[in-house]
């Protein structure tokens, strides 16, 4: 059969398992739930597994959390009684250093605003636990780089345990440290180092590699030992990409605070915006929200500038400058000065929020609640339990019947016909499978066809041994009972990657064949991708209250940016001959669009659908605080209970999902490089 081929094959054996699933379901019930006699106790074998080991090195945990308390605390006191000038001024002369003007008065400007909040003191606290996390993360994840580079053999099992590390849920991880190193700051900043730590990890580790060979060579050539060659050739030849990695552990940290005082609760920005939150006091919240953000930005701007090969040098005596005046200002002032917790420039202004909020609301409440209801009842609802049962009298203003089943089949086949018979056969084949799902639902589907499907899109995208692999991974999700919760956190995710690649997709298009689009796109792209996760939250909360649409909305908050970055640059940058070909055989600017600049940009698009899909499962477990009910609230479950099964087994589940996606999307992605001989 013309255009019938590997993708055909695969779609055609996964199109026949579901129908013979949808076909038996009434005569075996157990194709579409899995038989309860056949789960295994895998949560509970993980949790006494885990108590063993924990308790075994609980000693050591605790004498090392003892040991981190010391500069822990010696941070937050210099920090804390250091007057606000002098903070300023130490800041401000960083600044000038690495970014001149500009950066000074962003300096001064952001920690301005910090003071005027009356957030100073917790702002100190959470920058004291970032200043001890990041040297711990910087050296376990520089650590680990180097030995990467240094014993081959050790690669591949370092890149996978970094996979797995950026993959598990941060809320997973955080239950064995609670019962290692107890309540406490202290479990918070090693919270914070283990998560910053693989960024570093993996940048040194790419930067040592992209040495060029003839470097390496003249180090040898000079007689220098292993160690001299290293620390003083080869290092200093990969800065520019180590600090790329400084950066994104800062980064890292950075937005791990909140999350941290979910189990290390003391006096910190963190603390405050959740305590905030769960009061619904949403102007307060917002407020130690932008804090964060102010922080962010001026961490991001000063780490990204080091990481620059042609940074502008500027005269160090400015900076010397700023020191001597915020010194001898402090002095001046030492015992004038007002406590920074008394500033309040921005009291009026919170309560104005909070007024203005619940006015807006109260309001428009209807609207509001039309467009919450209708992305619910004619979107989110039926991709969850499909329409045969989404379908009802009070929300469609119908009752879908067996005839409207198969009315809805028989459109797809005719669809899937059409496709078939101009070539198409896979997709005309998908076609009547995406009917089929959205039928039947994605949390109602039998895990025969799921498992079958998975695998054969495993084989497509990179081989059998991906599609085995994934069969394998799904397996133990399956057995282990976390199943129906798997496929709750698969829907919801999907779903706002799914609008993500959309509305993502749309503005990254817009912004390839628009500069001025780009120009204004831009700089919010680089707010969001600056803003911690939880803060993502915060506006979702105040419009909309808890709910699985605020969730939904605060995914694709978090998860849109990759799509639009990858979206833009991918179609921006198709070589130019290629354009002044298609030019010069009279194409329009719409199929030079579609069939040279789409084609050649899928391999990058396909990447920033990787990021996407990752940024998706990050944010569903933070989002479990406002209404997801898959395997993120059972991590947030464990977290409060202390369940370190539950919470291990439930973050293994979320990583492998976010695995299996990953790797598929990146075979699809090499797969369209080799046809393109990139």
């Amino acid at each position: 059969m013309a255009g019938f081929s590997k993708g055909s094959l695969a779609a055609l054996v996964a199109l026949v398992v579901g129908a013979l699933c949808l076909l038996l379901e009434t005569t075996m019930p157990w194709l579409v739930k899995f038989p309860e006699a056949l789960v295994v106790p895998a949560t509970d074998w993980v949790g006494a597994a885990m108590t063993w080991l924990l308790q075994l090195i609980k000693p050591i945990a605790r004498g090392f959390s003892a040991l981190m308390a010391y500069p822990m605390e010696a941070t937050n006191l210099i920090l804390g009684s250091s007057p606000w000038i002098l903070v300023i001024a130490v800041v401000t002369a960083i600044g000038w250093m690495l970014g001149g003007v500009s950066m000074a008065l962003m300096a001064v400007v952001g920690l301005g605003f910090v003071l005027a909040s009356g957030y100073w003191a917790e702002s100190m606290n959470t920058l004291s636990l970032v200043a001890v996390s990041v040297p711990l993360a910087l050296i376990v994840g520089g650590g680990i780089g180097v030995l990467a580079n240094e014993y081959p053999r050790f690669r591949k099992p370092v890149q996978a345990m970094l996979d797995i590390m950026q993959t598990v849920p941060t809320f997973a991880y955080l239950t064995p440290l609670l019962v290692l190193f107890g309540f406490g700051p202290v479990v918070g900043l090693i919270a914070s180092a283990i998560y910053a730590a693989p960024p570093m990890a993996r940048n040194v580790l790419l930067g040592l590699e992209r040495i060029e060979p003839e470097i390496k060579e003249a180090a040898i050539m000079a007689g220098g030992t292993r160690l001299q060659q290293l620390f003083q050739v080869e290092i200093p030849s990969a800065a520019t990409q180590i600090l790329v990695g400084v950066n994104q552990c800062l980064m890292a940290a950075l937005s791990m605070v909140i999350i941290a005082a979910v189990i290390g609760g003391f006096d910190d920005i963190g603390w405050e915006v959740l305590l905030t939150m769960r009061k619904a006091q949403f102007g307060p919240a917002l407020m130690a929200g932008l804090v964060i953000v102010v922080f962010a930005v001026i961490i991001d701007r000063m780490s990204g500038t080091l990481a620059q090969d042609n940074r502008k040098r500027y005269d160090a005596r400015v900076a010397w400058g700023i020191l001597v005046v915020g010194v001898i200002a402090s002095a001046v002032t030492w015992n004038s000065l007002p406590n920074p917790s008394e500033y309040s420039a921005f009291d009026g202004a919170v309560d104005a929020v909070d007024a203005g909020l619940s006015a807006f609301t109260t309001a428009n409440w209807q609207w509001l609640a039309a467009v919450k209801n209708n992305v619910l009842y004619f979107g989110l609802l039926p991709l969850r339990i499909g329409l045969d049962q989404a379908v009802l009298p009070f929300t469609w203003g119908f009752q879908w019947t067996a005839q409207w089943s198969m009315g809805l089949f028989a459109v797809g086949a005719v669809a899937g016909l059409i496709l078939g018979l101009r070539g198409q056969v896979t997709w005309g084949i998908m076609t009547l499978i995406f009917v089929g799902m959205l039928e039947t639902g994605i949390t109602n589907l039998p895990w025969p066809f799921v498992l079958v499907g998975v695998a054969a899109l495993g084989w497509v995208a990179s081989g059998r041994g991906l599609a085995v692999l994934s069969v394998g991974l799904l397996l133990t999700i399956l057995l282990s009972g976390l199943w129906d919760r798997a496929m709750l956190s698969l829907y919801l995710s999907g779903a706002a990657v799914f609008a993500c690649a959309i509305v993502g997709g749309g503005i990254g298009l817009l912004c390839a064949v628009s500069p001025m689009a780009w120009r204004i796109t831009r700089p919010i792209c680089d707010m969001l991708q600056t803003i911690p996760l939880f803060v993502f939250l915060i506006p979702v909360l105040m419009v909309f209250q808890i709910g699985e649409f605020s969730a939904f909305l605060a995914i694709i908050a978090y998860a849109i940016v990759p799509m639009i970055r990858y979206s833009r640059h991918g179609l921006t940058e198709t070589p130019d001959e290629m354009i002044e070909a298609a030019i010069a055989s009279g194409a329009t600017t719409w199929q030079i669009l579609r069939d040279v600049r789409a084609p050649y940009a899928a391999p990058t698009i396909l990447l920033g659908l990787n990021q996407t899909i990752l940024y998706a499962f990050a944010m569903l477990v933070i989002a479990a605080l406002i209404g997801t009910t898959g395997l993120g609230q059972l991590i947030y479950l464990a977290l409060g209970q202390a369940d370190v099964g539950l919470g291990i087994s439930a973050g293994a589940a979320m990583a492998i999902l976010a695995l299996i996606a990953d790797r598929m999307v990146q075979g699809f992605a090499e797969e369209r490089r080799k046809v393109l001989g990139l």
